[in-house]
């Protein structure tokens, strides 16, 4: 059996081994050891990860640990280098303990939002999940707190998850003790006051914040966590999504919940400044800003509605002076636009019985529109590729694109002189 440093002591970084297996493979090498503090991916908790020093022939050698799992009653240590150490070698090992402590933080900031939501809302916590990017948690709204101060709520909406957010943060400033208890049997570990039944009969673990007759949370586990609610530091929800008829918690604890805020923080404070505007008269200012610019885009729709105006009766008059195919030239607009003034024309006797290609000046591609003869879609589909061009439509209107305007200017030359 493997020595299980960390649950004995999670706050051991460096230790002294011996190693009782090595075998390699084309990714390097797993490694036993007699003894061992890099805690194994479970648990919802990812794995430590650290390195292992060694001599060999006198000669110091460091590998470097990625991966570490539970096989048995052992604990198998991935690692990768150019050698290893056989079965026998007393080794070095160290954490890097900026994980470790990471996933203690986190892990026990779950641990105390969940008590949290169970105590305030009867909310038992039925998925766990800890990402690189944020945690989460689905509760199911499923049993009466039990608290009279307290009653069970439908939903969990933004108020009541400040309110949990708050409590549960109020116990990190507590600094509440974490304890965890060994038990050999179910018997002896149902004695404390768990929030979620075991799954298990022997060699439980059940961590604890706060003191057993007065806990925050009590619950079988494995992970790691620290000594202190305190050393959690902070826990910030960002966002509540109903999930499978539960509510799925985003969150985040520790250092990882503090550099969110000051990300998010420092966001705000320069897209503020860029409003010359303070933080706190940000909301206002941007409201203002977006009804200005409401504004603008009515008058706007407004201008460009009386220039498509203007720019129709000239295309009718084009149409009346002219014969055969019309290239309309429609400036200082979008191909959307062009698509506006378009709809005048498809399948109606004003295009009379001609072609007319809409072209925005700047783009490389045309509207074709016509009462039906000639039929646009086919002629965007026989001549296009001509000019590595492509698109398609109906009879009566189709978009033909080109790669540049020179091929754009060219397939329109050529439906000039093919329908003359």
């Amino acid at each position: 059996m493997t020595t299980k440093l960390y649950q004995k002591d999670v706050y051991i970084r460096t230790w002294s081994a011996r190693v009782t297996g090595c075998r390699t493979d084309d990714e390097g090498a797993i490694l036993y050891l007699d003894s061992t503090a890099f805690f194994p991916e479970g648990g919802g908790q990812s794995c430590d990860t650290g390195y292992i020093e060694f001599c060999l022939n006198d000669e110091p050698r460091i590998i470097k640990v990625t991966d570490v799992q539970e096989d048995g009653d052992e604990v198998a240590h991935r690692a990768e280098g150019a050698v290893f150490p056989p079965e026998g070698t007393e080794v070095t090992c160290s954490l890097n303990w900026a994980r470790r402590f990471d996933n203690m933080q986190r892990h026990c900031g779950e641990h105390i939002l969940s008590g949290i939501f169970y105590s305030r809302c009867g909310g038992v916590n039925r998925g766990f999940h800890m990402g690189e990017d944020y945690m989460t948690i689905d509760i199911s709204l499923e049993e009466d707190p039990g608290n009279p101060e307290f009653s069970r709520p439908e939903v969990i909406d933004e108020e009541l998850a400040a309110e949990c957010e708050l409590m549960a943060n109020r116990v990190i400033w507590s600094d509440a003790p974490v304890h965890v208890f060994r038990f050999d049997s179910r018997a002896e570990a149902e004695k404390m006051p768990l929030r979620k039944k075991l799954a298990f009969d022997e060699d439980i673990s059940i961590v604890c914040v706060g003191s057993p007759e007065e806990a925050s949370d009590c619950v079988a586990c494995c992970g790691t966590h620290p000594g202190t609610a305190g050393q959690v530091g902070l826990i910030k929800i960002l966002k509540v999504e109903n999930y499978k008829g539960m509510f799925r918690i985003f969150f985040e604890a520790g250092e990882r919940a503090l550099k969110d805020y000051a990300f998010k923080h420092r966001m705000l404070t320069d897209l503020a400044g860029e409003y010359s505007s303070s933080v706190e008269d940000f909301p206002a200012r941007l409201k203002a800003q977006e009804h200005k610019i409401a504004e603008l885009k009515n008058n706007l729709f407004t201008v460009k509605k009386a220039y498509l105006a203007g720019e129709q009766v000239r295309l009718d008059k084009m149409l009346a002076d002219t014969t055969g195919p019309l290239l309309f030239t429609l400036d200082n607009m979008s191909m959307d636009d062009a698509f506006t003034l378009a709809k005048n024309y498809m399948g109606k006797p004003a295009c009379m019985g001609r072609l007319i290609l809409i072209y925005v000046p700047g783009e490389t591609s045309f509207i074709l529109v016509s009462d039906g003869n000639p039929h646009c879609g086919k002629l965007v589909k026989e001549y296009a590729s001509f000019y590595k061009g492509k698109g398609g439509g109906s009879d009566t209107n189709a978009r033909a694109i080109f790669s540049s305007e020179e091929d754009a200017m060219l397939f329109a030359d050529l439906l000039d002189k093919h329908l003359r």
